[in-house]
């Protein structure tokens, strides 16, 4: 089977299966689901999707998105990677490299295809400045933009307020808490003392309290953030790698099953893909691994 055509047969097993557990549950706390084929939370609330009472079974059934990292020096580069990837992924990173090389024009390539752009610039600098970033960015139809937390409380709520300003056109907010790259030791290296999982719940909890829509943390983090702060925010998850693939500089990385199972909405995935030999066989194999990993989640 297909890789379009098993994701299209878990969309419907677990549509199917979601509104009987609705139907049988007793109630809960309202929130909005996507029925394992996308994001929810947060995200999709904003875009009117329909509204389920949340359980376990519902959270069990839903499907992250995996987002490709267009890290490329120019953008006929990322062009050729785009071009030789599947047209099933609607989602597309573009970082600090591809950015500063090319600019917004860059964005119109991801524009033109509809697909979703992720901006991850990771904005730390004072709050007026970072909150006219917010705007522009805005204008270019990203939907997914990264501030860094470390830029403290009023440059997040800065962000969060131009947000407020924009309409239906603004960008979610996505906190970086603590680089994938970074070890216990590299955090000792620039004086932050303690556990990595405590620098990242300080800095999570203060980016949602200062209306950050959602966080970047690893996956060694992310079932900790789950417990304490709930579902109702968009947690991305970056450094993953298919089994048995090569960490390269991530120092905390994990395969898409166990990214998953810790309560990801967004898998982030770069090297793996665009560094293969062939991008779209790659791709695929993720996009399986993923459906696979849903489809034991739902017990097939």
């Amino acid at each position: 089977m297909t890789a379009t055509k098993d994701g299209a047969a878990c969309r419907r097993r677990a549509e199917a299966a979601l509104c009987r557990a609705v139907k049988a549950s007793p109630p809960a706390r309202s929130a909005t689901l996507s029925v394992a084929g996308g994001p929810s939370r947060k995200y999709l609330r904003k875009n009117k999707c329909v509204m389920f009472k949340r359980n376990d079974l519902n959270n069990m059934l839903m499907k992250p998105e995996l987002i490709v990292a267009l890290d490329r020096p120019s953008s006929r580069e990322a062009g050729l990677i785009f071009s030789r990837l599947p047209d099933q992924i609607q989602w597309y990173k573009i970082g600090l490299e591809l950015f500063t090389a090319e600019g917004p024009p860059v964005l119109q390539l991801l524009k033109e295809k509809q697909k979703k752009i992720f901006l991850d610039l990771k904005l730390h600098d004072i709050p007026n400045t970072v909150a006219r970033a917010v705007r522009a960015a805005a204008g270019h139809g990203v939907s997914l933009l990264t501030v860094h937390a470390l830029g403290g409380e009023a440059m997040l709520k800065a962000a969060a307020e131009a947000v407020k300003t924009i309409g239906e056109k603004a960008p979610q907010i996505i906190a970086v808490t603590v680089l994938t790259s970074h070890s216990q030791e590299d955090l000792a290296a620039i004086g932050v003392r303690g556990k990595i999982s405590d620098q990242v719940l300080r800095l999570a909890e203060l980016a949602l309290k200062c209306g950050a829509d959602g966080l970047v943390a690893s996956v060694n983090e992310a079932q900790v953030l789950r417990k304490k702060f709930g579902e109702n925010f968009i947690l991305v998850v970056p450094g993953i790698r298919p089994s048995g693939a090569e960490t390269g500089d991530q120092k905390r990385v994990a395969t898409p099953a166990v990214a998953m199972n810790a309560g990801a909405d967004f898998l982030v995935v770069g090297r793996p893909i665009i560094d293969a030999s062939d991008p779209h066989a790659a791709a695929n194999a993720i996009l399986e691994e993923m459906a696979e990993a849903a489809d034991r989640r739902i017990g097939r």
